[in-house]
Parts: C-alpha cells; sequence; structure tokens
C-alpha cells in the first residue's frame, strides 16, 4: 500500500483516519468498526463491502503514529 495513497484516503463513513492491515489486506476504519478489503491492489472503499471489526480487533491494532507534515 503506498503511504501517500494511505495520507489521502479516509473513511467513508465517518471522515477518519485509515490503518493499514498487511496480513489482512485491509485498511480498518477505528471509528467506524470497519474494514475495507483491498483487491488487486484497489482498496474497496464501499461500506456495503466493508466487514464489521470487534472491540478485540480495535484493541489489538497498534497505536497510530501522528503524521508529521
Amino acid at each position: 500500500m503506498d503511504p501517500k495513497l494511505l495520507e489521502l484516503l479516509v473513511c467513508p463513513v465517518t471522515k477518519g483516519p485509515l490503518d493499514y492491515d498487511r496480513e489482512k489486506s485491509e485498511l480498518i476504519s477505528r471509528s467506524a468498526r470497519l474494514a475495507y478489503p483491498i483487491r488487486d491492489g484497489i482498496p474497496v472503499m464501499l461500506e456495503s463491502e466493508a466487514r464489521a471489526v470487534s472491540d478485540e480487533e480495535v484493541e489489538k491494532l497498534p497505536k497510530r503514529t501522528p503524521l508529521v507534515n
């Protein structure tokens, strides 16, 4: 996943930041508790295609590092 693209993408539901899960090939919205799939290198940013993320999964995510501009 291109880091510059990840900086530009936001959750379509909350407009909040996304976390990249390399193992599952997903972009995760902590605030919406949704994981958007990445298929063939393309993020599918549709709520209808996202899977629900449990509180336990969110808690296991590493702390987010703030972006420095």
